[in-house]
């Protein structure tokens, strides 16, 4: 959780995984590694002190974001550079700033601290606000574009689709009966009036409707797969390695089918006498499953619990149409 440094504009957080991120790495010395995600910088501050004369480029949608991580990293000024963007154009960033090729890159998934405890970025259900939640605040959707755009049908598959939220139609009709909707706070109330308001459930009733709008504005599971695709092209060969971290199952879903497709020798059907796809392996996966955060760490910091870490390591000896 996110709080204010008494003698620093830098917010103080906890990184979710950081041990076992830098240690999926593999940190070495000389190194050069790319933080997709970087957020506020802790873990592209634990990866640049891994190893001597590691060099690092970090990317984040979020100016807020990046102007935090630039004053965590300013011990590191010769050896960090941040970028404005979205990690969808990590191999158009890399390239640009003469960053290729790689030996590790590491994507930290999801709705960052800062932009949950920032009032006024729509993100939480906790503060009535404008209906934002814009990573990017250039981005021209908003959530509540999205709200009082869709109409019900549409509005309901998506939050069933990005929230898996069982209850879908009944909100969305909850939704398109109250229009319009430019708050938090009548959002949420839209959903209590849909649902009840959640006594003795584990989670809030709006939680899964915010993580569907949220994905939805930011596009996160629309790139994702391609940004997966792209960062293992800037793989430096044998042993660099990628690294995911994601907090829902779909995020964790796409991840985990991928680096299974591309650690797998063949994609033939079950049945098929022989090999006919010519799919070559170019990762190997370095951990069975998905690593978790320990109870410890979920203690200290409750939003963790959702974390999951894979991790693949390439087995090509060259960059993807690319010399190494």
């Amino acid at each position: 959780m996110t709080s204010r440094s008494s003698n620093s504009r830098t917010p103080r957080h906890e990184p979710v995984m950081l041990r076992e991120a830098v240690e999926a790495l593999a940190v070495k010395p000389g190194g050069r590694y790319v933080d997709a995600t970087i957020g506020l910088g802790g873990h592209s501050r634990a990866i640049l002190e891994a190893a001597p004369d590691v060099r690092l480029l970090g990317i984040d949608q979020d100016p807020q974001a990046l102007e935090a991580a630039r004053e965590r990293l300013a011990p590191f000024a010769g050896a960090a550079q941040l970028v404005h963007g979205n990690f969808e154009a990590i191999a158009d960033i890399c390239e640009a700033h003469d960053f290729v090729p790689v030996d590790g890159v590491l994507f930290d998934l999801g709705v960052s601290s800062l932009q949950l405890d920032t009032p006024g970025r729509g993100f939480s259900f906790q503060r009535d606000e404008p209906l934002d939640m814009r990573m990017n605040p250039d981005a021209e959707v908003t959530a509540a574009d999205i709200v009082n755009s869709y109409d019900e049908q549409r509005l309901a598959a998506l939050i069933w689709e990005y929230g898996e939220e069982r209850r879908s139609r009944q909100i969305a009709r909850a939704i398109v009966e109250r229009r319009p909707l430019h708050t938090t706070g009548a959002l949420v109330n839209a959903i209590e009036q849909a649902v009840g308001r959640g006594r003795g459930r584990q989670i809030n009733p709006a939680t899964l409707t915010f993580q569907a709008l949220r994905i939805a504005v930011n596009r996160e599971l629309d790139i994702l797969a391609d940004s997966l695709s792209a960062a293992h092209g800037l793989l430096a060969g044998v042993g660099s390695r990628l690294v995911v971290i994601s907090f829902h199952s779909l995020e964790d879903r796409v991840v985990k089918q991928y680096m299974l497709k591309e650690s797998s020798a063949c994609l033939c059907p079950p049945r098929t006498p022989m090999c006919v796809c010519g799919h070559v392996a170019t990762l190997r996966l370095v951990a069975r499953g998905a690593l978790r955060p320990g109870p410890d760490e979920v203690g200290r910091n409750p939003r963790a619990r959702s974390a999951r870490l894979r991790v693949a390591e390439s087995i090509t000896a060259t960059v993807t149409g690319r010399a190494a």
